[in-house]
Order: structure tokens, then sequence, then C-alpha cells
């Protein structure tokens, strides 16, 4: 990657200054029509209000709310860039100019307009807040009264006898409802003709039945052939299954009504019904589908969750009843709101699908426990999998909950309770799927190995180790964004959440931001500051990979002050991108330097030898008294440095294991430098030989060891010394010099066993001096006859 390309994108990632100096009227006429929708959303709460009114005016609030707080935060930038503009400006003096007053009359005018705009954004914003609030407020209100709600019992005779006696009025209207429809066929289908209901017909059949079924053979042929790696073809296969599992019945009933509605067989009276058939053919379809792609009982290789074949086949029939169930219970739900049945006719229906739902609930559980019954008895030594099991007793303690509030006539907590448990499966399956692909999609695009990671390695200059850590964090980010979201739509069919705009205008609410001690932190700002980073430190490696390729061989310095210069010019541009980061977050200098500030107690009392580490380090760099190369005693050890960081540094020792010593443990204790003054090592040879040997004789054959060395420099010249004539030995002391202290122990060696050869061929005894040791004292007393 060029400089001149990162360069452009920094400019483009940052935020620019003319972007803050937009109109204002741009962001007042926002600001404004988001206060117009407040004021709408104030009065309307002053009226009686229906389950769809509320959530539309829950809708508009959260909207206008989102509206206000980006409008005001632009607002705050433009005052910000007058309040910078009057700085420069300077304090007003006497003799000030016709034209800078003149101009700070100006700016002073904007200021007000825009601190009038801030503040009155802020408050809105406030205001939303609390009719969201009051809104929210209210859903669970009717919540809470739905779910309390107490009814008789369905075991009373009392319960039945309401439902027999309301029976015939309910005909009376079923059958006005149907019969209106009829008429209003009869008089608008007079001139019309069939065709498009037929096509409509032929086209729904087409795409539910060979549509379905040859989309499904695309995509895995398709996956088969082209899609990386085995994990993302499994994953996306199940994707793929639930897209089209879900589309292809939702495109062939909106044909089908839409081809009914042009042949005037679809009355405007029956339009809420068609509404809840699409809705609830949509949503059984992608049950069944969600489910189906979870257990892939026909294509057990391509099962994504770790489920046994016994189980998917066992399990397999429980999605299509759970599919079959909720169709059923949404279109009564919608059939009685059309019809307008009694009180008495809706609560059986409540009653027939609680104990649909219960002895779907109760099914699935005998099933699992007859498969991990049978499981145990086949491998006794299996451990038990507790968390299967806690939920399965979860849902044995709620099935009981819901089959005791039923015989106590609560019926809206029944039914809540099966309806979440169905829905939670849905869910939760759902959810698994989305969070497999983005691991698989994330863990096989971004590693060493594929052909993206290789391609960002050779691009970047970015370890393969980087890159499968990308990887993971990638999708540890993913699957958590998508377990956020699972958990904000958890309630959304209950009208607990507000619905689906509503949940996403409050993502939007929280990509503004929040205000951290003055700060707007928000994803967009943290993904800014990252990239913004990420580029900073492409550039310093960049830099530095010019200075020490290009630029330092140029120069006269070595190859330990070249990596000094590195190692300074790295520190420095890493600093250097973390400003420029913070910067680009909102984060001033003045705030960095408070931080630093703040730091710095803590350096005082926990971080004093880190700190020590660092200054040492630097001193290291700087004055060089170690260098890279320069071998080195610290203690009992010695060796060559091979590394000097600002934190420690590096000893590779003989047995090649290395030694990490603190940089403050070379600046502060004493450390013998073999190499400081030069890089040559010395050779020292001492032994003794009887007083009657040619002390010239031995001194040549020295002589010619050294000359007969390799390793030996003839400048310095070698040497051969008598020390000292004692005990009726003379002691020589020699010395030579190698090209460096790594040399010298094995010249050292050579040349010892040189000397031990031609010592013995001309008889000479380097031996030790003979000792003899004499006991002197009183003779022992004789021994007694």
């Amino acid at each position: 990657m060029s400089i001149r390309f990162l360069i452009w994108a920094l400019l483009l990632l940052t935020p620019l200054p003319l972007a803050a100096q937009a109109p204002a009227d741009t962001a007042a006429t926002r600001l404004a029509r988001a206060e117009a929708d407040v004021r709408a959303v104030d009065r309307a709460l002053d009226l009686r209000l229906d389950d769809d009114r509320r959530d539309a005016l829950r809708e508009r609030i959260i909207a206008a709310r989102v509206a206000a707080t980006a409008a005001t935060a632009d607002l705050a930038e433009q005052l910000a860039l007058v309040d910078a503009r009057l700085a420069g400006l300077g304090p007003a003096g006497a003799a000030e100019a016709d034209d800078l007053r003149l101009q700070r009359q100006r700016l002073a005018r904007q200021h007000t307009a825009l601190d009038s705009g801030v503040k009155r954004g802020r408050l809105l914003g406030v205001e939303a807040q609390q009719l969201a609030d009051e809104l929210d407020q209210g859903v669970a209100e009717r919540f809470n009264q739905t779910i309390t709600a107490r009814s008789p019992s369905p075991i009373a005779p009392g319960f039945w006898i309401a439902v027999v006696q309301s029976l015939p009025r309910d005909v009376r209207r079923a059958e006005g409802y149907v019969g209106s429809g009829l008429t209003a066929i009869a008089r608008e289908g007079a001139n019309a003709t069939p065709w498009p209901a037929l096509l409509g017909l032929l086209a729904a059949l087409a795409i539910a039945g060979p549509g379905r079924s040859a989309a499904l053979r695309f995509g895995r042929r398709f996956l088969i052939e082209d899609a990386p790696g085995h994990r993302v073809r499994r994953s996306a296969a199940a994707l793929w299954r639930v897209l089209v599992g879900t589309l292809a019945p939702f495109l062939a009933v909106v044909l089908l009504t839409a081809g009914l509605r042009w042949a005037g067989l679809l009355p405007a009276g029956w339009d809420a019904i068609t509404d809840a058939l699409t809705v609830a053919t949509t949503y059984a379809c992608f049950a069944s589908a969600v489910i189906a792609a979870l257990l892939m009982r026909g294509q057990p290789s391509w099962r994504v969750a770790p489920i046994a074949d016994d189980v998917a086949a066992e399990l397999r029939p429980y999605g299509w009843l759970l599919a079959a169930i909720a169709f059923v219970s949404y279109m009564l739900e919608a059939l009685n709101t059309a019809i307008g049945t009694s009180a008495a006719a809706q609560g059986a229906t409540h009653v027939a699908e609680i104990i649909l739902h219960l002895a779907l609930l109760a099914g699935a559980l005998l099933a699992l426990g007859r498969l991990r019954a049978n499981r145990a008895e086949e491998d006794e030594a299996a451990p038990a999998r507790t968390g299967l099991g806690a939920v399965a007793l979860l849902a044995w303690l709620l099935a009981l909950a819901t089959l005791l509030a039923l015989l106590l006539g609560f019926l809206g907590f029944a039914l809540f309770v099966m309806q979440l448990i169905g829905w939670s499966v849905v869910l939760a399956s759902a959810t698994y799927l989305l969070m497999a692909a983005a691991d698989d999609m994330a863990v096989t695009l971004f590693t060493r190995d594929s052909t993206l990671g290789r391609a960002i390695s050779r691009g970047l200059g970015l370890r393969g180790a980087v890159i499968d850590q990308f990887g993971v964090l990638l999708s540890g980010v993913s699957r958590l964004t998508l377990g956020l979201f699972a958990l904000g739509l958890f309630f959304v069919p209950f009208g607990a959440g507000g619905g689906i705009a509503t949940l996403v205008a409050r993502l939007g609410l929280l990509a503004q931001g929040v205000q951290v001690g003055g700060i707007a932190v928000s994803p967009g700002a943290i993904v800014r500051g990252v990239a913004v980073l990420f580029i900073g430190l492409a550039l310093v490696r960049a830099f530095r990979r010019w200075l020490e390729e290009k630029y330092l061989p140029a120069t006269d310095l070595d190859g330990s002050a070249r990596n000094s210069v590195g190692l300074v010019a790295r520190y420095v541009g890493i600093a250097l991108a973390v400003i420029w980061s913070l910067a680009s977050l909102g984060i001033g200098v003045e705030r960095i330097a408070l931080l630093l500030s703040a730091l710095s107690v803590g350096i005082g009392f926990g971080l004093q030898a880190i700190t020590s580490n660092f200054v040492s380090g630097l001193i290291l760099l700087a004055e060089r008294p170690i260098k890279i190369g320069d071998w080195i005693r610290v203690g009992t050890d010695e060796g060559d440095v091979k590394r000097i960081s600002v934190r420690s540094t590096e000893i590779a020792l003989a047995d090649h294991s290395t030694l990490i010593v603190p940089n403050s443990e070379l600046i502060t204790k004493s450390v013998l430098n073999k190499t400081l003054a030069g890089p040559l090592g010395r050779i020292q040879i001492q032994f003794a030989v009887p007083l009657e040997v040619d002390a010239d004789r031995v001194s040549a054959i020295v002589a010619e060891a050294f000359a007969a060395e390799p390793a030996v420099l003839d400048d310095p010249k070698s040497a051969v010394f008598i020390d000292s004539i004692a005990d009726g030995r003379i002691f020589f002391n020699c010395f030579a010099h190698v090209a460096s202290p790594r040399a010298a122990y094995g010249a050292r060696s050579a040349i010892l066993t040189v000397l031990l050869r031609r010592f013995r061929d001309e008889d000479i005894d380097i031996g030790t001096v003979p000792q003899r040791m004499e006991l002197v004292g009183r003779p022992p007393d004789p021994i007694p006859g």
C-alpha cells in the first residue's frame, strides 16, 4: 500500500472542518421539524389511543428525538467554530478597526442564535425522551393488564355456558362478515375477468413448489463449486435454506392475493384477513425453515449444530407442528378482531391455542427425555449434559405454570408464556445460525492461509498471527452484536418492544452516541478513530521501513546506532498516531495532557519500575554505553547483546538461552563491556615449569603456538612473560589477541592443545609443584608388656 493512498484515505476519514460549516438553516430546519413532531405527539396523547396508533406515535417520537439529537450536534459544531473565530479576534479594543468590529458583531449574533438552537435542541431531546417514556409506560401497563387479567376457569361450567350463549351471535357476525364480502365480490366481479386470479394462483404454485426446489438446488450447487471452505459452505447452505424457505411462500401469497385483488375477488373488507394471512404464512414458513436448517435431518454432513442424527429425526416433526400452531393462532386472532367475536369466543380460542402449545411442548420434552434415556443406556460412562437438563427442567416448570394459570383462568398469562417459548425457540435457532455463519466467515476469510489473508499480509506487511487475531476479534464482535439484536427482538412480537421500526429507531438513536465528559462517543466515531489509528500505524510502518532500508544505510552510523534511531522513530510515530486517533474522536491535546497528569499519580505510586526501565532505555539508546553486538557481563552471566528496547535488553548466552535484563539494571549497576573500547578479544595462558628447564625454549614454543593459530592477530603482537620464580618453578603469563571476545575461548583451547603436545614431546613438565607432608611431634609411649 503506497503512502499516497494512505494519506488520501486518512483525509477522507478525518472529519473536515468544512463539514462543520454547513448552513445553519439546515440544522435549524431539522430541529424545527423535530419540534413539530414532538408537539404533535404531545397533543395526540390527550386523546384515546388504540394499539396501532400508540405504536405509530412511539416510532414518531423516537425518530424526532434522533433528528433533534443530530441537529443539536451539528449546531454545537458550528457554535464551536464561531467561538474559535471570536477567540481568534481577541478582546475588543477601543480603537478597533471598523471591519473587525462588524465581523465581531456578526459573529456575536451567530453565537447567540446557535447557542439558543443548541439549548432548544437539548430541551427538545429531553421532552421527546419523556414522551417516549410515557408511551412505554402505557404499553407496559396494558401488557400487565393483559397477562394479569383473570376470566372464569375453563374447567368451570360458567366458562362454557358463556361460550354457548354467545355462539349464535358470533355465528351471525361471522356470517355477516363473510356475506358482506361475498356481496362485494358479486357486485365488483360482475364485469371482471378471473384470469388475473388464475395467473396469480399458477404463479404462487410455481414459486412455492418447483421454484423453491430449484432455488435450493442452485444454492447447493453454487456452494459446492465456489464457496471457500467447508465451514462457510455449511453455514451458507443453512442461511440459504432459511431465505428460500421464507421468501418463496411470502412471494406466493403476495402473488395470489394480488391476482385475487386484480380480478375483483378480494373485497376491501377482507384486507385485514389478507394481511394477516401474509404475515402468518411468512412467519410459519420462517419458523419451519429455521428449524429445518438447524436440524438438517436429510443432510447430516451439512448440519451446523452438533446435533445427533436420531435427535434431528425425532425433533423435525415438532418444527412443522410449531409452524402450524403459530399460523393457526395468528389467523384466529385476526379473525376474532375482524369479525368482532365476543369475549367468551375469544377466551375459547385462547384456551384452544394454549392446549395446542402445551401438547406440543410436552411432546417435544418427552421425546428429548426418551432420547436422553436411550443414550444413557447405550453409553453409561458418557457424562450428563447438565445444561440441556437444566433447560428441559425449566421448560417443564413453565409448562406446569402455564397449566396452573390455565386452570385458574389467567388465560392471557398462559398464552403469553406459550407464545414466548415458541418465539424463543425460533429466535434462538435463527440467532445460532447467524452467529455460526458470522464466525465461519470471519475465521475463514481472515486467516493467514486464505487468499484474502495473504493479500492483506503482502499489502500491509502484517504478520499471520495478527490476521488470525483480527478474524477471531471480528467473529466475537459480530456474534455479540447479533446477540444484543436478538435480545432486543425478544419481546417485540408481544407489543413490549414497540415493533421493528421502533427498535431500528432506537438503534439509530444509539448510533448518535452518548456524551462522556463533553465528548460524543458513538459507534461511528469509534470506527473512525480505529481506522485513523490503523492508517497512522501503517504510515509509521512505511516510514520506518524507508528509514531503515533507504536512509540509514546511506549514513555512516553503525548497526547499533541505526537500531537506536529506528526504535526512537517507531515510538515517536506510534505516539503521534495515537494522538491523531484521539483527535479524530474529538479529544484535544489539553484533554490528553489532563489524562497524562492523572496517570502521573499512578506512575508515582505503582509504575515506578516501569518508568525507571523506560527512562533507562532512552538513556541507553541516546548515550549508547551498551550497543547491539557488544559482549558484556552482567553479574556472573556474559554474552552478546541482541536487542535493546525501551524496557529491557536481551543478551544471548553461550548455552543459547536469552537473558532479559531490565534497563535500569544496566544503568544503576556495574556492567563489564568487553567490546566498548574495541572489538578485540584477549587470550591469557598461565603455567609453570621446573627451574632447570630452558626458559627461552619455553618462550619460543609458546610464540610458535601463537603464530600457528589462525585466530591470533599479528597486531597487537602476542607476548610471553615470566611472571615470577617461586618454589623451584618458573611461572609464565602469556597474552595474545583475537578479532572478537567470542573467538577467544576456541582459540585458547586450540593453543593449549598445541602446547600440551609440544611440552610432552620436549619432555617439559608443566605439572604442579610436588608437595611433601611431614608429621612432627612426640613419639608414642611404649605399650606396657
